[in-house]
């Protein structure tokens, strides 16, 4: 057995414990973060500045770009984002856009081809970013075509994922910025896995939606007849490695461990209790034995809206029309949950902030994910080298 199950077999343990005996993990005190954190323009752009601009996000995963030449062109929070595969296998990023006059180089999408063709003007461009091609650049003028490249971004790929960072220039090391949770998504094999499909959701203020993500005390009222059946409400195991937190919740069934020798439990997920892996600032993973869904969850056009794009992902890809469908249904199963009971619930939230009601919103001892979530965009937002401390408390 693995040192890792060996961990997640105590994790069982612990929210089995959690079940029988009606209690979570807790921070030392409850937490009061200002309602204006959510409405604020000038501090939702700080948030986009120096949090989504300058830090690591997990753009796509590797089996989007399998082969040489593969490439997926997307919308970052409005800023034109290329990940290319290069025929010598390494992943990269660039902005996509042609610096002649600025036109977008590939559609929205994935596909494969090695170069880029400019639709306004023709100038072609290879898929490692250099200006390969001047449509009748005998005409143009002379022109430094070094200073004319693609603008990359920097960009890394570990455990079958590819991050990158919004702003050209700064160091990327993926796996240092995954830290703790690099051993939980390498054991995961991702870069193996079947990609299904993604779908677009719109919302409330980032930070509403991600709150939501950070804590299953809300799983009785407002996930009644879907998610409570299954996962008893306030019952969790929080740890933090960095500013990511691994979740752990317990089902219904987890006391049926004790059927099994204890060194078994951390082979049991999905079979007794659920992990929600996040990577700050804005990256939900929840592997489910019927699918897998994963959250990338950006700033909106406004302060009051964000786009989160649901990713669905499975280790194996089905093998009949009739799985494939299942697995199709299923994946729109848990979309619509997410969609009409969280998020949903997300826009009276942002009405009711909004609304004068209250100064301060009260995250409880129960809700310490969202409290060490606060603490580390409060610390990105206000750089004071002081790392925040763990808030959980056993």
């Amino acid at each position: 057995m693995t040192e890792l199950f060996k961990k997640y077999g105590d994790i069982a343990e612990r929210v089995m414990h959690f079940v029988e005996t009606r209690t979570t993990d807790q921070a030392p005190d409850i937490m009061r973060v200002p309602v204006s954190n959510y409405l604020d323009p000038d501090r939702w752009q700080r948030e986009k500045d120096r949090v989504f601009k300058r830090l690591p996000l997990m753009l796509a995963l590797s089996v989007e770009l399998p082969e040489p030449n593969d490439y997926k062109a997307s919308q970052v929070m409005d800023m034109p984002v290329l990940i290319t595969r290069g025929k010598d296998g390494k992943a990269r990023a660039f902005l996509n856009v042609c610096k002649h006059r600025a036109a977008h180089l590939a559609p929205d999408g994935k596909g494969n081809c090695s170069r880029f063709a400019c639709p306004y003007h023709g100038w072609t461009y290879a898929n490692d970013g250099k200006l390969i091609g001047i449509a009748e650049g005998s005409t143009f003028g002379e022109v430094d075509r070094s200073t004319l490249h693609m603008t990359e971004l920097p960009c890394d790929e570990a455990a079958g994922m590819i991050f990158v960072i919004l702003t050209p220039g700064l160091d990327i090391d993926a796996r240092a910025w995954m830290g703790g949770m690099y051993e939980d998504f390498a054991a995961l094999g991702l870069e193996n896995w079947y990609y299904h499909k993604s779908r677009e959701m719109r919302g409330a203020n980032w930070k509403v939606a991600y709150d939501g993500y950070l804590e299953g005390y809300h799983f009785q009222a407002a996930h009644t007849n879907t998610v409570a059946p299954r996962s008893p409400s306030n019952r969790a195991h929080y740890e933090g490695f960095g500013p990511h937190i691994r979740l752990a919740f317990p089902q219904i069934s987890i006391t049926q461990l004790k059927d099994l020798p204890r060194e078994e439990w951390g082979g049991h997920e999905n079979d007794g209790y659920d992990f929600i892996r996040m990577l700050f600032p804005n990256f939900a993973f929840f592997l489910a034995p019927e699918m897998c869904q994963f959250a990338q969850l950006f700033p909106g056009d406004a302060p009051d809206r964000n786009v989160t794009v649901m990713n669905y992902i499975f280790p194996r890809k089905p093998e009949t029309d009739e799985d494939l469908q299942r697995l199709d249904e299923m994946c729109d199963f848990f979309f619509n949950v997410v969609e009409e009971e969280d998020y949903m619930l997300g826009l009276q939230v942002q009405n009711g902030l909004e609304s004068g009601a209250m100064t301060h919103q009260t995250f409880g001892r129960n809700e310490p994910g969202n409290q060490f979530f606060h603490k580390w965009l409060d610390y990105y937002l206000d750089e004071t080298g002081e790392t925040p401390k763990p808030v959980m408390k056993g």
